[in-house]
């Protein structure tokens, strides 16, 4: 089995609405996220209606809750934690390059798309190496909807921070 490389998009030309929903949820989300620049996503996303549920990485959903009803809310949300990765990583924190860390924890490998709709699951199973000797681990997972507005794919909401079991 060859080892997937987590820079390279999964689907090509052959599937360019994968392509371009895998292209859209893992480099530039993780490439913002690093530079906490929420400008290089925000044109990612509906803002009309836009809703996130949080699953506060608990199994069961009565523990989940509408933690982003609209995109303003997470906006301020990701650039509160993109600020603190930002923070942590200048300071030291992180031994070697967390970005590479990140994309190398991420599988964003199954998407169903129905018309202009499509469903997303995006993975997250690794750890980023701590200049401490520990780790930061990376287990959960998030479920996307995505509409195709404008011929662009685009983020109308999302079910997010649910644990990742494995199977095994």
């Amino acid at each position: 089995m060859t080892a997937r490389d987590p820079f390279e998009n999964p689907f090509g030309a052959d599937d360019p609405d994968r392509a371009a929903i895998w292209e859209m949820l893992v480099p530039r989300d993780i490439d913002a996220f690093v530079a906490a620049d929420w400008s290089a996503v925000a044109d990612d996303f509906i803002s009309d209606n836009f809703t996130a549920i949080s699953g506060h990485f608990q199994s069961d959903p009565d523990g989940f809750d509408m933690a982003y009803p609209h995109l303003e809310a997470y906006r301020d949300d990701w650039l509160r934690q993109a600020q603190d990765f930002a923070r942590q990583r200048d300071a030291g924190a992180y031994a070697g390059d967390p970005r590479s860390g990140i994309f190398h924890a991420t599988r964003l490998e199954e998407i169903e798309i129905t018309g202009d709709a499509a469903l997303v699951r995006k993975k997250f199973d690794g750890a980023l190496p701590r200049a401490d000797g520990t780790s930061e681990r990376m287990n959960w997972q998030t479920l996307y909807w995505c509409r195709k507005v404008g011929g662009r794919w685009k983020i109308a909401g999302f079910v997010g921070y649910l644990p990742h079991v494995q199977d095994t």
